[in-house]
């Protein structure tokens, strides 16, 4: 890559670090993708600064002709754009040529979500009058209550438990670490667990830190944690994976008004798009909810 392209990328990152503020993992997804435009247009005999409607068409033809997928297409032209607009920005150029050109239609896949009520009724059906049905139940209180990865919660030790601020400290991927709060019912089961049935699942040359242990007095892992689950759901008579208790929380976290940008914290997701997708469930969900509260149309012209 010849010389001024590169102090291009340079100021294109400082944009990206500095007046947008996006994540790392964004950054480098930019980056990536603007190199590759910049190799393309050098081969091509063009330049970022005179390249014309046609030419970013030709390019984004050119990618999806290569074999990407429709939905990284759209993602393409979004950081098409989003290098013009740093371009205007530094004004280097006045006009956007990757303007013409419309995002794919994708089809949304949404998560499956459970209502509030069938979160509850699935953890109803854990028997709690034994140690390792408290310990599952103030698992899955504590997924629910706080959105986590099942990994993240087996993952948990005891240090990362702040019980009188009913706050736990979660190391997500990436290991970003983030301080997520709990409500009620997860600080309850939490603490019945550690006072009256945790230390009943140790066992004597198995010292563990770990916040949830199986009972062999190890670390509770991911699928054993998945077989709980999924035997509560056929009790209770629902479908669902652990899974969709983070769904759930996300979805119940929006439709009750939450900030997306406080819901991406909480989540641990490094990019915003990836929360968005339970903005979508919460519209459809609102537009169920209206369609069931109206009144039924009455035919104005009934047949004899």
């Amino acid at each position: 890559m010849i010389d001024r392209y590169e102090r291009l990328l340079d100021d294109y990152e400082g944009y990206l670090t500095v007046e947008l503020r996006v994540s790392s993992t964004t950054v480098s997804d930019y980056l990536r993708e603007i190199r590759q435009f910049l190799a393309y247009l050098h081969q091509h005999e063009s330049d970022p600064l005179s390249v014309d409607p046609t030419g970013v068409l030709q390019y984004t033809a050119h990618r999806a002709d290569s074999g990407l997928h429709q939905r990284s297409v759209g993602k393409l032209i979004t950081i098409l754009r989003s290098f013009f607009h740093f371009l205007a920005f530094d004004e280097l150029r006045a006009d956007d040529p990757s303007s013409i050109i419309e995002l794919p239609r994708v089809s949304v896949t949404l998560p499956d979500v459970l209502t509030v009520e069938e979160v509850d009724t699935i953890l109803a059906a854990i028997d709690t009058t034994t140690h390792l049905g408290v310990r599952d139940r103030a698992l899955f209180e504590l997924v629910y209550s706080c959105g986590l990865r099942i990994s993240e919660a087996v993952q948990l030790q005891i240090e990362d438990l702040y019980l009188d601020e009913e706050l736990i400290k979660v190391t997500g991927k990436g290991n970003r670490e983030r301080i997520i709060p709990f409500g009620d019912a997860a600080g309850f089961w939490l603490r019945t667990y550690l006072t009256a049935h945790r230390v009943y699942l140790l066992t004597a040359g198995h010292p563990t830190y770990h916040l949830f242990i199986s009972r062999n007095g190890t670390a509770l892992t991911r699928q054993g944690a998945w077989k709980q689950f999924k035997k509560y759901c056929l009790l209770s008579g629902l479908e669902a994976k652990v899974h969709t208790l983070r769904h759930s929380y996300a979805t119940h976290l929006l439709s009750n008004g939450a900030d997306l940008r406080v819901v991406q914290e909480l989540l641990g997701h490094a990019d915003i798009s990836t929360t968005q997708i339970y903005t979508h469930i919460s519209v459809d969900d609102l537009r169920k909810r209206h369609a069931s509260s109206m009144p039924p149309v009455l035919d104005t012209n009934p047949s004899d």
